[in-house]
């Protein structure tokens, strides 16, 4: 039967630590990979986000990405001094900016698909238990107020 875990201020027994510690592990591993294409980890997640969805407004790709406008402007300032993405004004409704890949942007996708392969062999896990943690980390991140998309594994 199971049961609701016990409160506890230990440190190993809080679920934020677990997570924490597992998403610090990931992105520093992710780290020397992407100093080899010349961006952040941030920088790739909107690339990414991107790659999916060209041309998306800024606020678009922020709500796509979790970040606030105050997060959102330095990174895409730095992708666009990159020379990765241009920013140009909705010729429908001047107030949206919206955000596109440059050529440049487009050609680290097929690179990047090799990062997601290499992070995928490293974490040495079946097709399932994948499918299982990425659908326990969405839960989670359901739970707490913001929705993640579930459109690509």
């Amino acid at each position: 039967m199971d049961t609701v875990p016990q409160p506890s201020t230990l440190l190993d027994d809080q679920i934020c630590f677990a997570l924490y510690s597992a998403s610090r592990a990931v992105t520093a591993r992710y780290r020397p990979m992407l100093d080899d294409l010349g961006i952040t980890y941030p920088q790739w997640l909107a690339l990414m986000a991107l790659w999916e969805t060209d041309g998306m407004t800024v606020n678009g790709l922020g709500a796509r990405l979790g970040l606030d406008s105050g997060t959102m402007s330095p990174l895409i300032k730095r992708l666009e001094a990159l020379d990765l993405i241009t920013r140009h004004r909705s010729t429908d409704d001047e107030r949206l900016v919206l955000v596109r890949l440059t050529d440049a942007g487009r050609a680290l996708e097929d690179p990047s698909c090799s990062l997601s392969q290499m992070m995928i062999d490293e974490l040495g896990m079946t097709v399932a238990e994948f499918a299982e943690l990425k659908s326990v980390l969405e839960n989670i991140a359901q739970r707490m107020g913001r929705p993640m998309s579930t459109s690509r594994t």
